[in-house]
């Protein structure tokens, strides 16, 4: 006897799984991962029977909604590891990380938080830390990172930079290239200074 083939979605069901998926990351990168599935699916313009059908939990959902974060993580630490100064691969980590996690809020909770069960990000989280420490390891042999850097000081940068808000996606991603900048400068071991990218325009300047 045979395996059944799996059957391809029919065209409207691979619509509605788009727009749920659409959804949902529109949501999660503005409001976080607290929305309600029923919000999701109404962002989505379908019923919650037909969003539980296509994911049954919220984890399912989280999971599927940050495949490709998850893979332009994997990206970023490969890219860092592969580079031959190890401070300039883990100066271009932190740069891109922070990147990354400020075009999503979402993404960002599920990466720190780990999301129950959504097991992509788990995997990734752990991926990317062992990949910092290792390039940490390097770039403090090389004389270049502080020598009391810990890993603890990586999610304590990634929380700062959660709390990066702007209207628009390009501003929070201006600020965040800032933000690094900044951070890498606290994390050298030596005390050179090169300029800071530009500044973003978070507020206001009426009145100063």
């Amino acid at each position: 006897m045979t395996d059944r083939l799996p059957h391809p979605l029919r065209s409207d069901a691979r619509e509605n799984r788009e727009s749920i998926l659409d959804a949902a990351r529109a949501l999660f990168a503005t409001e976080g991962l607290n929305v309600p599935m029923r919000e999701i699916a109404r962002h989505a313009g379908i019923g919650p029977a037909t969003l539980y059908r296509r994911f049954p939990t919220k984890q399912a959902l989280v999971t599927e909604a940050f495949a490709a974060e998850v893979r332009a993580c994997h990206a970023i630490v490969e890219e860092g590891l592969a580079e031959p100064d190890p401070w300039r691969g883990f100066c271009l980590l932190i740069e891109k990380t922070c990147e990354l996690h400020a075009r999503s809020r979402g993404f960002t909770e599920a990466f720190l938080a780990a999301f129950p069960d959504a097991t992509n990000v788990a995997m990734d989280r752990a991926y990317v830390l062992r990949s910092i420490a290792e390039l940490a390891d390097r770039a403090k042999g090389a004389g270049r990172l502080r020598a009391d850097f810990v890993l603890d000081d990586l999610i304590i940068m990634l929380m700062a930079n959660r709390g990066i808000h702007a209207t628009a996606t390009a501003t929070q991603v201006a600020a965040s290239r800032r933000f690094a900048a900044f951070m890498i400068q606290a994390f050298q071991a030596s005390p050179e200074r090169p300029p800071l990218p530009p500044a973003a325009r978070l507020v206001s300047r009426a009145g100063l």
